[in-house]
């Protein structure tokens, strides 16, 4: 078939072609997770933060299913900068199929290790539970479907000597619908990666009474890196007044080897540069610390951090 173009779009085309190269749109999508969560108010601040300090830049927020969702979209180049687990970056570079991941994503690199997550997980006050091995037999949320959360889930029942077949039931929602069923009495306990402060759980202990389920130290020691022993401070939640003894999972900032030397030191720099806007959108950017962001990186870091890093005479 043959196609006919009008005059109007051979002239648009020519334009095209001859427009200088300085007038090239820079194009970031940040890729979160729930829109109850974390990452998706850390990454609308950084989208803002971009897109008044990159020229000629033109930025998006992707909500997603988090960390093997967002690691498998920069391996095919549909983001410039996303946010996932530190455990799932290790499994997507070396290509663990069992979570998600049917090859090495060989394409992925760092910009910075960032907040952790902690493990929280909350029951309902009549389910009776308080560590985790007493979620046997009880309905649990393990997050959605082969999420960096669920996933994490995973590991921790294994190395409880525990497994999905060992609960009552197993739900995979994010976390503001796993509330939803709790709070219809319709769900016994939700397990969530995130960083301390959710949103989710707080709307959650201010409706209804709730447990905070312990995590013994040992299970850490038995996960290995990047798992750590943490824990959920007092206070953290209505209703919470004791420490909860977790499990602790460093986050990741991580971009692809398709993103320019310079997008990728410009994104670096302006996020270091502007921690007060992120710690505004959420309390968990308190815990980003730049003499942190190099350590126990599970993949390279870009080229064009690692500029920025040397400048600040880390590297």
């Amino acid at each position: 078939m043959i196609r006919t173009f009008g005059l109007g779009a051979l002239i648009a085309g020519s334009l095209a072609v001859t427009a200088p190269a300085a007038m090239a749109t820079e194009f970031v999508n940040v890729l979160t997770g729930g829109t109850s969560g974390v990452y998706y108010p850390l990454g609308v601040a950084m989208a803002d933060i971009y897109a008044k300090n990159i020229p000629d830049s033109r930025t998006q927020v992707q909500s997603t299913k988090a960390s093997v969702e967002n690691l498998n979209l920069l391996q095919q180049g549909r983001g410039e900068i996303g946010f996932a687990l530190g455990d799932s970056v290790k499994d997507a570079y070396e290509g663990n199929a069992d979570v998600g991941f049917s090859k090495p994503l060989d394409k992925l690199r760092a910009i910075a290790a960032i907040y952790p997550n902690y493990i929280q997980i909350a029951a309902s006050a009549d389910a009776g539970v308080t560590t985790a091995t007493e979620l046997a037999g009880k309905s649990v949320s393990v997050g959605a479907a082969k999420s960096g959360t669920e996933v994490n889930a995973r590991k921790i029942l294994g190395a409880l000597g525990m497994s999905y077949d060992d609960l009552g039931k197993v739900e995979y929602l994010p976390f503001a619908e796993s509330v939803e069923l709790m709070k219809n009495r319709q769900l016994d306990a939700t397990l969530q990666s995130s960083g301390l402060g959710s949103a989710a759980l707080k709307d959650l202990s201010s409706t209804q009474d709730v447990s905070y389920v312990s995590i013994p130290a040992e299970v850490a020691d038995t996960l290995g890196a990047p798992y750590a022993a943490g824990v959920i401070p007092a206070g953290t939640y209505p209703g919470q007044d004791a420490d909860i003894p977790t499990l602790a999972i460093t986050n990741i900032l991580v971009t692809s080897t398709d993103v320019s030397d310079e997008l990728a030191y410009q994104m670096t720099k302006l996020l270091f540069e502007n921690l007060d806007q992120l710690k505004a959108a959420h309390a968990a950017a308190g815990a980003i610390d730049i003499q942190n962001a190099i350590k126990n990186s599970p993949i390279p870091m870009h080229p064009g951090a690692e500029k920025y890093y040397k400048e600040q005479g880390l590297m």
